[in-house]
């Protein structure tokens, strides 16, 4: 799999509704230690990003094939969650 495979995938949760999307992947000693989601917001208004564990999100192919990303949280979870910023 290729980061650029990962980055826009939305991320959808047990009852199969999107929850977020991956905006990045940060790396730190050469593994990947978060995905960086984009939650809330509509049109890209009001969106947020927080880092979760790449150990929380499972990816894997669907019946068609297709690559898709789980996990298992709500929206207002990670709404909830701290707000990840860029270091400068």
């Amino acid at each position: 799999m290729f980061s650029s495979k990962l980055k826009g995938m939305n991320i959808t949760n047990q009852e199969n509704s999107t929850v977020g999307e991956i905006a990045d992947i940060a790396i730190k000693n050469d593994k990947v230690d978060a995905f960086i989601l984009s939650v809330g917001g509509f049109l890209g208004m009001g969106e947020r990003y927080v880092a979760v564990s790449p150990n929380s999100v499972s990816i894997s192919h669907d019946a068609n094939d297709k690559w898709v990303a789980k996990m298992n949280t709500t929206k207002d979870a990670l709404k909830a969650a701290p707000e990840f910023k860029y270091p400068k």
